[in-house]
């Protein structure tokens, strides 16, 4: 059953039900089938451009959709609850692009943001290294000024929609200091740039994941976003919006699964009754319920206070963490309540427990995310009591 939501305007209210209606109508049935053929679906992507999904956080001014991260989040666990890959397409796309929003000049984003959050373009966010994933600081991609360029060398693992791309944001070091590290946007088209064949991943398959590389690629310098050395910081800030992203399609991926577990209990009959009637399993399933109500309100709580400009970044890390482990959990129920059958392919429940794996890992492992709560813990922090104006959205 869909989930219950309580929207902060009528616009918003719309926006999730067309979308809800197109992951039904248009990506469900398409779904089972593109991921097990590993086919990358390019065209979904346009199709939610067109629907202003791809920019929906963003400025209008700029090609976005002018919504608050509570809206967006909820339109990421809409997707995901049918597609997990679009959904995290979707939101990598959203981190491509937060540099260039956050940090670049008026003349870039009037330049570039345009196709990016109108959807026409596909980004990458080109962070992670073969040995620095969880730290950032140890990469050794470099970017190198010659003049009025930059040349950059070296290789990003693990990035989404690699070869499919049509932009990068590339993080790189401009020299031996540890953090002086800087953002650059780089057209996928430019000499030097190309990508490695996929990575042969135990889930979210129609969802490309390659090692792009950059061998002696020259960009002007008008594509630095932000001072040179600031990469670190865009890199971070991303991150925590990308945490929420991850802990609203971990949420969504629970939800499908909890759908389909409730579905099939209720047609199941053992002992001459459905099984959601046996007690046994019906706490099962009121367990999961709970599990995914938890993640869905942790994830919004965080995202209201990024909309208030608030400190956020504790909160992201517990809702990543939460809403992940939790769906792991959710979906391994979810095999269960469908006993045998759950084991097979011929049943959805089985590619989304392949597919919380994941969730469990991207944007910072759970284990960066436990690290990240505990050091603020240990700096302390003051409560913060606020009010909010629901009808400045």
């Amino acid at each position: 059953m869909p989930a219950s939501r309580v929207m902060p305007t009528n616009e918003s209210a719309d926006l999730i039900e067309v979308v809800r209606n197109l992951a039904d109508k248009e990506l469900a049935p398409r779904a089972a089938r593109a991921e097990a053929g590993e086919d990358f679906p390019r065209d979904v992507f346009k199709t939610l451009g067109a629907v202003g999904v791809l920019g929906l956080p963003y400025p209008e001014e700029h090609g976005g959709g002018g919504q608050p991260y509570e809206v967006y989040v909820q339109v990421l666990e809409e997707v995901a609850r049918v597609w997990s890959s679009v959904a995290v397409g979707t939101s990598v796309h959203a981190l491509s692009c937060f540099g260039l929003v956050n940090y670049g000049t008026e003349r870039q984003r009037q330049a570039w943001l345009p196709d990016m959050l109108g959807g026409h373009l596909l980004g990458a966010y080109c962070l992670s290294e073969p040995h620095a994933g969880s730290d950032p600081a140890a990469i050794t991609t470099r970017a190198v000024r010659d003049g009025d360029d930059y040349v950059l060398t070296g290789a990003k693992a693990w990035t989404t929609h690699g070869g499919h791309a049509d932009f990068y944001q590339v993080i790189a070091r401009t020299s031996d200091e540890r953090t002086d590290i800087s953002c650059f946007l780089v057209p996928a088209e430019t000499e030097g740039l190309s990508a490695d064949p996929p990575e042969r991943k135990m889930g979210l398959t129609g969802s490309v994941t390659a090692t792009v590389r950059l061998d002696n690629v020259r960009i002007p310098a008008s594509r630095r976003i932000g001072a040179e050395g600031g990469g670190l910081k865009i890199a971070l800030a991303a991150l925590d919006s990308g945490r929420l992203g991850i802990a609203a399609i971990a949420t969504g991926l629970a939800q499908g699964a909890l759908d389909e577990a409730v579905a099939y209990a209720k047609s199941r009959t053992t002992f001459g009754k459905p099984i959601v009637e046996h007690q046994g399993l019906a706490f099962l399933l009121a367990d999961m319920e709970a599990a995914v109500q938890t993640a869905r309100a942790m994830t919004l709580h965080a995202a209201r206070l990024k909309d208030q400009g608030l400190p956020f970044s504790r909160e992201a890390s517990i809702a990543k963490m939460v809403a992940t482990d939790n769906a792991m959990r959710v979906t391994t129920d979810a095999v269960q309540v469908f006993g045998g059958y759950g084991y097979t392919r011929d049943f959805p429940v089985e590619r989304f427990m392949r597919e919380a794996k994941v969730m469990q890992i991207l944007e910072g492992t759970n284990q960066i995310q436990r690290m990240v709560i505990s050091r603020a813990l240990a700096r302390g922090t003051t409560a913060t009591i606020t009010t909010v104006n629901r009808e400045k959205h």
